[in-house]
Protein backbone atom coordinates (compact mmCIF):
# COMPACT_ATOMS: atom_id res chain seq x y z
CA UNK A 1 0.00 0.00 0.00
CA UNK A 2 2.80 2.39 0.89
CA UNK A 3 4.67 1.53 -2.30
CA UNK A 4 1.56 2.35 -4.35
CA UNK A 5 1.24 5.74 -2.64
CA UNK A 6 4.92 6.41 -3.22
CA UNK A 7 4.58 5.56 -6.92
CA UNK A 8 1.57 7.87 -7.19
CA UNK A 9 3.50 10.70 -5.57
CA UNK A 10 6.47 10.10 -7.88
CA UNK A 11 4.15 10.07 -10.88
CA UNK A 12 2.50 13.32 -9.80
CA UNK A 13 5.92 14.87 -9.28
CA UNK A 14 7.08 13.82 -12.75
CA UNK A 15 3.89 15.16 -14.33
CA UNK A 16 4.30 18.49 -12.55
CA UNK A 17 7.97 18.79 -13.52
CA UNK A 18 7.29 17.95 -17.17
CA UNK A 19 4.33 20.32 -17.26
CA UNK A 20 6.48 23.10 -15.83
CA UNK A 21 9.17 22.40 -18.44
CA UNK A 22 6.56 22.45 -21.20
CA UNK A 23 5.22 25.84 -20.06
CA UNK A 24 8.76 27.21 -19.88
CA UNK A 25 9.67 26.07 -23.39
CA UNK A 26 6.38 27.41 -24.78
CA UNK A 27 7.10 30.79 -23.20
CA UNK A 28 10.65 30.87 -24.55
CA UNK A 29 9.45 29.79 -28.00
CA UNK A 30 6.79 32.52 -28.16
CA UNK A 31 9.31 35.12 -26.96
CA UNK A 32 11.81 33.96 -29.56
CA UNK A 33 9.21 34.18 -32.33
CA UNK A 34 8.24 37.69 -31.24
CA UNK A 35 11.82 38.93 -31.09
CA UNK A 36 12.69 37.22 -34.37
CA UNK A 37 9.71 38.85 -36.12
CA UNK A 38 10.65 42.30 -34.81
CA UNK A 39 14.32 41.82 -35.71
CA UNK A 40 13.67 40.54 -39.25
CA UNK A 41 11.15 43.28 -40.06
CA UNK A 42 13.04 46.12 -38.36
CA UNK A 43 16.71 45.52 -39.05
CA UNK A 44 16.35 46.68 -42.66
CA UNK A 45 15.63 50.28 -41.68
CA UNK A 46 18.20 50.58 -38.88
CA UNK A 47 20.98 52.97 -39.82
CA UNK A 48 22.82 55.93 -38.37
CA UNK A 49 20.51 58.28 -40.27
CA UNK A 50 17.43 56.50 -38.91
CA UNK A 51 18.68 56.78 -35.31
CA UNK A 52 19.74 60.43 -35.51
CA UNK A 53 17.46 62.04 -38.11
CA UNK A 54 14.06 63.67 -37.52
CA UNK A 55 10.83 62.30 -39.02
CA UNK A 56 9.72 63.83 -42.31
CA UNK A 57 6.86 63.69 -44.80
CA UNK A 58 4.10 62.90 -42.29
CA UNK A 59 6.47 60.53 -40.46
CA UNK A 60 6.71 58.19 -43.46
CA UNK A 61 10.38 59.10 -43.96
CA UNK A 62 13.33 60.17 -41.84
CA UNK A 63 14.28 58.78 -38.45
CA UNK A 64 13.44 58.67 -34.77
CA UNK A 65 16.18 60.88 -33.31
CA UNK A 66 13.84 63.25 -31.38
CA UNK A 67 11.90 60.28 -29.98
CA UNK A 68 15.09 58.63 -28.72
CA UNK A 69 16.29 61.91 -27.21
CA UNK A 70 12.93 62.52 -25.53
CA UNK A 71 12.88 58.99 -24.11
CA UNK A 72 16.38 59.34 -22.68
CA UNK A 73 15.66 62.83 -21.29
CA UNK A 74 12.42 61.76 -19.58
CA UNK A 75 14.04 58.61 -18.18
CA UNK A 76 17.06 60.54 -16.89
CA UNK A 77 14.95 63.11 -15.02
CA UNK A 78 12.66 60.33 -13.77
CA UNK A 79 15.61 58.54 -12.18
CA UNK A 80 16.88 61.78 -10.61
CA UNK A 81 13.51 62.05 -8.84
CA UNK A 82 12.71 58.40 -8.10
CA UNK A 83 15.99 56.83 -7.00
CA UNK A 84 17.03 59.17 -4.15
CA UNK A 85 13.49 59.35 -2.80
CA UNK A 86 12.95 55.61 -3.10
CA UNK A 87 16.29 54.60 -1.58
CA UNK A 88 16.06 56.97 1.40
CA UNK A 89 12.43 55.97 2.00
CA UNK A 90 13.43 52.31 2.06
CA UNK A 91 16.34 53.06 4.41
CA UNK A 92 13.98 54.83 6.82
CA UNK A 93 11.37 52.05 6.71
CA UNK A 94 13.92 49.27 7.18
CA UNK A 95 16.46 50.85 9.53
CA UNK A 96 14.73 53.58 11.52
CA UNK A 97 10.94 53.12 11.53
CA UNK A 98 9.46 50.97 14.28
CA UNK A 99 7.13 48.10 13.49
CA UNK A 100 3.84 49.89 14.12
CA UNK A 101 0.44 49.80 12.50
CA UNK A 102 1.28 52.91 10.48
CA UNK A 103 4.48 51.45 9.01
CA UNK A 104 2.65 48.23 8.11
CA UNK A 105 -0.01 50.28 6.33
CA UNK A 106 2.71 52.18 4.46
CA UNK A 107 4.42 48.97 3.37
CA UNK A 108 1.12 47.52 2.19
CA UNK A 109 0.31 50.72 0.30
CA UNK A 110 3.68 50.64 -1.45
CA UNK A 111 3.11 47.05 -2.58
CA UNK A 112 -0.39 47.94 -3.79
CA UNK A 113 0.90 50.95 -5.75
CA UNK A 114 3.02 48.60 -7.83
CA UNK A 115 -0.19 47.02 -9.16
CA UNK A 116 -2.06 50.22 -10.02
CA UNK A 117 -2.68 50.57 -13.81
CA UNK A 118 -0.31 53.03 -15.41
CA UNK A 119 -3.14 55.07 -16.96
CA UNK A 120 -4.25 55.97 -13.41
CA UNK A 121 -0.81 57.48 -12.77
CA UNK A 122 -1.23 59.51 -15.97
CA UNK A 123 -4.52 60.97 -14.76
CA UNK A 124 -2.94 61.62 -11.36
CA UNK A 125 -0.04 63.47 -13.00
CA UNK A 126 -2.44 65.59 -15.06
CA UNK A 127 -4.49 66.60 -12.06
CA UNK A 128 -1.75 66.99 -9.47
CA UNK A 129 1.39 68.11 -11.27
CA UNK A 130 -0.10 70.16 -14.12
CA UNK A 131 -3.45 71.49 -12.90
CA UNK A 132 -2.48 71.91 -9.25
CA UNK A 133 1.28 72.44 -8.88
CA UNK A 134 2.02 73.86 -12.33
CA UNK A 135 -0.82 76.37 -12.40
CA UNK A 136 -0.10 77.52 -8.85
CA UNK A 137 3.56 78.08 -9.77
CA UNK A 138 2.46 80.17 -12.76
CA UNK A 139 0.17 82.25 -10.55
CA UNK A 140 2.88 82.85 -7.95
CA UNK A 141 5.64 83.65 -10.44
CA UNK A 142 3.40 85.36 -12.99
CA UNK A 143 4.80 83.24 -15.84
CA UNK A 144 1.53 82.92 -17.75
CA UNK A 145 1.15 79.34 -18.96
CA UNK A 146 4.69 78.05 -18.56
CA UNK A 147 4.39 75.35 -15.90
CA UNK A 148 0.64 74.76 -16.03
CA UNK A 149 0.77 72.78 -19.26
CA UNK A 150 1.99 69.31 -20.32
CA UNK A 151 5.79 69.25 -20.31
CA UNK A 152 8.80 67.02 -19.98
CA UNK A 153 9.15 67.88 -16.28
CA UNK A 154 5.66 66.65 -15.37
CA UNK A 155 5.96 63.50 -17.47
CA UNK A 156 9.20 62.64 -15.68
CA UNK A 157 7.65 63.37 -12.28
CA UNK A 158 4.66 61.13 -13.02
CA UNK A 159 6.87 58.29 -14.21
CA UNK A 160 8.95 58.76 -11.04
CA UNK A 161 5.82 58.15 -8.98
CA UNK A 162 5.05 55.14 -11.18
CA UNK A 163 8.43 53.45 -10.62
CA UNK A 164 8.84 54.56 -7.00
CA UNK A 165 7.31 51.33 -5.56
CA UNK A 166 9.78 49.27 -7.64
CA UNK A 167 12.74 51.21 -6.24
CA UNK A 168 11.47 51.04 -2.65
CA UNK A 169 10.62 47.32 -2.72
CA UNK A 170 13.91 46.33 -4.37
CA UNK A 171 15.87 48.47 -1.90
CA UNK A 172 13.99 46.96 1.04
CA UNK A 173 14.82 43.46 -0.20
CA UNK A 174 18.46 44.41 -0.66
CA UNK A 175 18.67 45.91 2.84
CA UNK A 176 16.99 42.87 4.39
CA UNK A 177 19.54 40.60 2.70
CA UNK A 178 22.37 42.13 4.79
CA UNK A 179 22.90 39.86 7.85
CA UNK A 180 21.98 41.36 11.21
CA UNK A 181 25.30 40.14 12.64
CA UNK A 182 27.13 42.65 10.43
CA UNK A 183 25.12 45.48 11.92
CA UNK A 184 25.73 44.18 15.45
CA UNK A 185 29.47 43.93 14.80
CA UNK A 186 29.53 47.53 13.59
CA UNK A 187 27.63 48.72 16.66
CA UNK A 188 29.99 46.72 18.85
CA UNK A 189 32.94 48.63 17.40
CA UNK A 190 31.32 51.94 18.39
CA UNK A 191 29.84 52.97 15.06
CA UNK A 192 26.69 55.08 15.02
CA UNK A 193 23.49 54.09 13.24
CA UNK A 194 24.26 56.20 10.18
CA UNK A 195 27.89 55.06 10.03
CA UNK A 196 26.70 51.45 10.08
CA UNK A 197 24.22 52.09 7.29
CA UNK A 198 26.73 54.07 5.22
CA UNK A 199 29.79 51.83 5.62
CA UNK A 200 28.33 48.36 6.22
CA UNK A 201 24.74 48.04 4.99
CA UNK A 202 24.66 50.13 1.81
CA UNK A 203 27.84 48.69 0.23
CA UNK A 204 26.43 45.18 0.57
CA UNK A 205 22.96 46.21 -0.60
CA UNK A 206 24.28 48.20 -3.57
CA UNK A 207 23.93 45.42 -6.19
CA UNK A 208 20.28 44.87 -5.31
CA UNK A 209 19.57 48.60 -5.25
CA UNK A 210 21.22 49.02 -8.64
CA UNK A 211 19.25 46.14 -10.11
CA UNK A 212 15.99 47.66 -8.89
CA UNK A 213 17.01 51.02 -10.33
CA UNK A 214 17.68 49.58 -13.77
CA UNK A 215 14.40 47.68 -13.69
CA UNK A 216 12.68 50.96 -12.87
CA UNK A 217 14.41 52.58 -15.85
CA UNK A 218 13.24 49.77 -18.12
CA UNK A 219 9.68 50.10 -16.82
CA UNK A 220 9.62 53.86 -17.27
CA UNK A 221 11.17 53.80 -20.75
CA UNK A 222 8.53 51.39 -22.02
CA UNK A 223 5.44 53.12 -20.62
CA UNK A 224 2.99 54.82 -22.97
CA UNK A 225 -0.26 55.44 -21.11
CA UNK A 226 1.04 57.85 -18.41
CA UNK A 227 2.60 60.26 -20.90
CA UNK A 228 -0.44 60.55 -23.15
CA UNK A 229 -1.65 63.53 -21.09
CA UNK A 230 1.72 64.85 -19.98
CA UNK A 231 3.54 66.32 -22.95
CA UNK A 232 4.22 63.59 -25.50
CA UNK A 233 3.87 65.20 -28.92
CA UNK A 234 2.48 63.62 -32.08
CA UNK A 235 5.11 65.24 -34.29
CA UNK A 236 7.86 67.44 -32.90
CA UNK A 237 11.07 67.31 -34.95
CA UNK A 238 12.84 69.89 -32.76
CA UNK A 239 14.62 68.70 -29.63
CA UNK A 240 13.38 69.98 -26.23
CA UNK A 241 16.57 71.91 -25.48
CA UNK A 242 17.55 75.47 -24.69
CA UNK A 243 20.96 77.12 -25.01
CA UNK A 244 22.68 78.04 -21.75
CA UNK A 245 25.16 80.78 -22.63
CA UNK A 246 28.07 81.85 -20.44
CA UNK A 247 29.87 84.66 -22.22
CA UNK A 248 30.52 83.54 -25.78
CA UNK A 249 30.04 79.85 -25.00
CA UNK A 250 26.61 78.24 -25.30
CA UNK A 251 25.73 74.74 -24.14
CA UNK A 252 22.43 73.08 -25.09
CA UNK A 253 20.63 71.67 -22.06
CA UNK A 254 17.30 69.92 -21.59
CA UNK A 255 14.36 72.31 -21.33
CA UNK A 256 11.95 70.68 -18.83
CA UNK A 257 9.04 72.97 -19.77
CA UNK A 258 8.90 71.83 -23.41
CA UNK A 259 6.88 69.06 -24.98
CA UNK A 260 8.75 66.10 -26.43
CA UNK A 261 8.55 63.01 -28.60
CA UNK A 262 8.65 59.63 -26.87
CA UNK A 263 9.68 56.35 -28.46
CA UNK A 264 6.85 54.18 -27.09
CA UNK A 265 4.25 56.85 -27.93
CA UNK A 266 5.79 57.31 -31.38
CA UNK A 267 5.29 53.60 -32.10
CA UNK A 268 1.69 53.83 -30.89
CA UNK A 269 0.99 56.82 -33.15
CA UNK A 270 2.56 55.14 -36.18
CA UNK A 271 0.43 52.05 -35.66
CA UNK A 272 -2.91 53.77 -34.95
CA UNK A 273 -2.93 57.37 -36.19
CA UNK A 274 -0.73 57.35 -39.29
CA UNK A 275 -2.36 58.29 -42.59
CA UNK A 276 -0.77 55.21 -44.16
CA UNK A 277 0.04 52.54 -41.52
CA UNK A 278 1.20 50.07 -44.19
CA UNK A 279 3.79 52.52 -45.48
CA UNK A 280 5.12 53.17 -41.98
CA UNK A 281 5.25 49.47 -41.03
CA UNK A 282 9.06 49.19 -41.44
CA UNK A 283 9.50 52.31 -39.28
CA UNK A 284 7.23 50.78 -36.64
CA UNK A 285 9.30 47.62 -36.48
CA UNK A 286 12.56 49.59 -36.56
CA UNK A 287 11.41 51.83 -33.70
CA UNK A 288 10.29 48.79 -31.70
CA UNK A 289 13.65 47.14 -32.29
CA UNK A 290 15.46 50.25 -31.03
CA UNK A 291 13.24 50.40 -27.92
CA UNK A 292 13.86 46.72 -27.15
CA UNK A 293 17.59 47.19 -27.73
CA UNK A 294 17.66 50.11 -25.26
CA UNK A 295 15.79 48.02 -22.67
CA UNK A 296 18.13 45.06 -23.13
CA UNK A 297 21.12 47.38 -22.90
CA UNK A 298 19.91 48.74 -19.57
CA UNK A 299 19.33 45.23 -18.21
CA UNK A 300 22.75 44.04 -19.38
CA UNK A 301 24.29 47.10 -17.74
CA UNK A 302 22.56 46.17 -14.48
CA UNK A 303 23.89 42.61 -14.66
CA UNK A 304 27.45 43.81 -15.31
CA UNK A 305 27.43 46.34 -12.48
CA UNK A 306 25.82 43.85 -10.10
CA UNK A 307 28.46 41.27 -10.95
CA UNK A 308 31.28 43.77 -10.42
CA UNK A 309 29.91 44.92 -7.06
CA UNK A 310 29.49 41.34 -5.88
CA UNK A 311 33.01 40.57 -7.01
CA UNK A 312 34.35 43.56 -5.05
CA UNK A 313 32.38 42.51 -1.96
CA UNK A 314 33.75 38.99 -2.31
CA UNK A 315 37.29 40.33 -1.95
CA UNK A 316 36.48 42.17 1.28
Amino acid sequence: MESVKKKNKDLQGMIFINLTKLMFFILVFVLFLLLAKIFIEGIGVISLEFVLDSPRNNMTEGGIGPAIFGTIAVTFIMILFAVPLGVFSAIYLNEYAKDTFLTRVIRTSINNLAGVPSIVFGLFGLGFFILFIGKNIDEVLGTGLLFGQPALLWASSTLAVLVLPIVIVSTLEALNSVPKTHRDASFGLGATKWQTIKNVVLPQARPGILTGTILAISRGAGETAPILFLGAAFFLPNLPVVDLCIGDYCIPIINPTEQFMYLAYHIFILATQSSNPTLTMPIQYGSTLVLIALTFLLNITAIIFRYRFRKILGRL
